[in-house]
């Protein structure tokens, strides 16, 4: 199959979407089939070219880690504020379609798959589709647009919330949007979400096919079979936060509950892994209160090891929306797939993995009082860390790479016959 893929975000940036789209790229590619990418230049997260991405500039065609062929188009740079990164999405989609109408070297797709976040980008996915004639898949990794309800807690001046964007014509122009987004959602052949509670929602609303591809949980290289903090015989706990230090991801909650339980007496460190729009005013929020909070830059995935080696557990932590409540972190199916114990501050269809399988502590999203004692508890007793293999045999049969790759093929397959049809 001839699969053209456009997206916001590509390797070798790293994060959640570009990781689930490199591990199917890998899986595609080593099935026969052509994937083709229509990206922006390398430039999250700090919103510019890096100069060790130059040759990656807009404009240059190259081939990708697996052999999948990667067009590279122009972005407008940006901060950590909203408005100029919803411009750079903007500015991405109009020049991806424009790349699509200018050809791709001759090579011609059966099938279009624009993948969100970036929601301009489902716009594109459509308008690209129609021009070249081949069916439209829209990949909806979170609850979209249903995140716009919550549009007047994203742009936040710092970690205490404190909105930069006028309230009242943001949520005109989110109410908007979010109607705009469900009628190309409901206009594509298909769309590929990752959870079921949201592909239920979507359905309810009119769209269909809805198809569920879960994220995957690849393996790590260089990952022991043992489980985590194993040989760890001080008394500190030691926790890991590795990803996207986001708005979605309200780590103000982590931060001030590592100031609380260490006001209690526990031994604590908390490493954060990452970056992302929250970084500074959470830096600023770890000074202002003391944290035993560590600030890291991300890292390639292949050097996570030493991280996850070092800590007691993983941080995998949501914001307490509604619409996150039908998310599930691609973090939390890698922790599992690792054995490794997870503090899970998530609510809803993430909230109910966890617990059915045992797979570490549950937290309600924004309660910080709630993760301290958890951390507490944790720092007392050491036997609560270990975690059974029920995680480990859920991922195995629900997010097992070359599995989600083929489903997603059928999925695809599905729409070109449809079409054909």
């Amino acid at each position: 199959m001839r699969i053209l893929l456009l997206s916001q975000y590509y390797a070798p940036e790293v994060g959640a979407p570009q990781h689930r789209w490199s591990g199917l790229a890998r899986c595609l590619t080593a099935a026969g089939h052509e994937l083709h990418v229509v990206a922006p230049a390398p430039h999250y997260p700090h919103g510019h070219l890096l100069p060790e991405h130059r040759a990656f500039a807009p404009g240059r065609t190259h081939a990708g880690e697996h052999g999948e062929v990667v067009h590279r188009v122009r972005f407008r740079p940006y901060d950590e504020r909203v408005r100029p990164r919803m411009a750079d999405e903007a500015v991405v989609a109009s020049a991806a379609v424009a790349t699509v109408r200018r050809g791709l070297g001759g090579w011609r797709p059966e099938v279009v798959v624009a993948t969100v976040p970036s929601l301009p980008m489902l716009w594109a996915g459509g308008r690209a589709a129609r021009h070249l004639g081949v069916p439209f898949v829209a990949e909806v990794r979170d609850a979209w647009p249903d995140l716009l309800v919550v549009a007047d807690d994203w742009d936040h001046a710092d970690a205490h919330g404190r909105p930069s964007l006028p309230a009242r014509a943001a949520r005109r122009g989110m109410s908007a949007l979010g109607a705009a987004t469900t009628r190309l959602q409901r206009r594509a052949d298909a769309v590929v979400v990752t959870t079921d509670a949201f592909a239920q929602v979507l359905r309810s609303r009119g769209v269909e096919p809805v198809h569920v591809v879960r994220n995957a949980a690849h393996e790590l290289p260089g990952w022991p079979d043992r489980p985590a903090g194993a040989e760890h015989h001080d008394d500190v706990l030691r926790v890991l936060y590795g990803g996207t230090v986001g708005r979605a991801q309200g780590l103000a909650t982590a931060v001030r509950a590592a100031a609380l339980a260490q006001a209690r007496g526990v031994r604590l460190e908390l490493r954060v892994v990452g970056a992302g729009a929250d970084r500074r005013g959470l830096e600023a929020l770890t000074r202002e209160l003391g944290a035993p909070v560590v600030w890291c830059d991300p890292v390639p995935r292949s050097r996570m090891t030493e991280h996850y080696a070092w800590c007691d557990t993983v941080l995998v932590s949501l914001r307490g929306w509604a619409a996150l409540e039908m998310a599930v972190p691609s973090k939390l199916y890698e922790v599992m797939g690792l054995g490794v114990h997870a503090t899970a501050v998530v609510a809803g269809e993430a909230r109910e993995i966890v617990e059915g399988r045992h797979a570490g502590a549950v937290s309600t999203p924004g309660d910080v009082e709630q993760l301290a004692d958890t951390w507490e508890r944790l720092a007392a007793d050491r036997t609560l860390l270990e975690v059974p293999a029920l995680g480990r045999a859920w991922v195995a049969e629900n997010a097992r790479p070359d599995a989600l790759a083929e489903a997603y093929v059928g999925v695809l397959d599905s729409v070109v016959a449809r079409r054909g049809a």
